[in-house]
């Protein structure tokens, strides 16, 4: 039986680099994009490839060195936030742009670029957040990581409306300790992986757009 495949965007450090072990261990080819330093050690089956999700000109690049590779996930991990503190007001238009372009833009432009490339029983992911659900939203704070969340799930959802056989998941990896997520979080990489790894062999085959927790439980758009 061929050895499953998955690329994963977004993987020098904390949940990205997480995902990428998950899935070693779990005796899977993983195609990594790290952008600059990154933790990631050689690996048997492992490939390390550089990427800025925000340069259209690497994505293309990358696309272009994939070429007649097939793969079983794709999942795309990009995420910046400015603390719970984070305004509109007090945001500048550059800094909006910097984050919307990370946080939405350049990962749908990479699911746009690689999805082609996996299975049509295959996963297609991207990192999203519980923050990211506007139902939920009676708290306020990270207000523009909250709205670039909210623009990726809108965009993924355009994307499966447009591609209705592909099974599209926005996925939340509940609090983790990363840097992003701090010493406090309720929750190792190793247990937010292990769980979206889950979630993610239960959607094989299974059309359409989902949002969903590192548990499996529906998040409300």
């Amino acid at each position: 039986m061929a050895t499953s495949l998955a690329l994963i965007v977004g993987a020098s450090r904390g949940l990205g680099r997480g995902l990428v072990q998950e899935y070693l261990g779990r005796r899977w080819n993983v195609i990594a994009t790290v952008r600059g330093s990154h933790q990631l050690a050689a690996a048997a089956g492992l490939e390390i490839e550089h990427l800025d999700v925000t340069e259209l000109s690497g994505i293309a690049a990358l696309r272009k060195r994939l070429a007649g590779r097939a793969l079983d996930l794709l999942f795309v991990n990009a995420g910046i936030a400015n603390g719970p503190g984070e305004t509109l007001p007090g945001t500048s238009p550059e800094e909006f742009s910097r984050v919307m372009l990370t946080n939405a833009y350049g990962p749908m432009r990479c699911v746009e670029a690689f999805a082609e490339l996996v299975h049509p029983d295959g996963v297609i992911a991207a990192m999203s957040s519980g923050l990211g659900s506007i139902a939920n939203n009676s708290s306020g704070s990270y207000e523009v990581y909250r709205a670039s969340k909210a623009a990726l799930n809108t965009l993924l959802r355009s994307y499966a409306s447009r591609n209705p056989l592909r099974a599209v998941l926005a996925l939340a990896p509940g609090w983790v300790r990363t840097d992003m997520g701090g010493p406090n979080a309720t929750l190792s990489v190793e247990e937010s992986v292990r769980g979206l790894a889950e979630v993610i062999a239960g959607r094989r085959g299974k059309p359409g757009a989902a949002f969903l927790t590192f548990r499996g439980e529906t998040v409300p758009w």
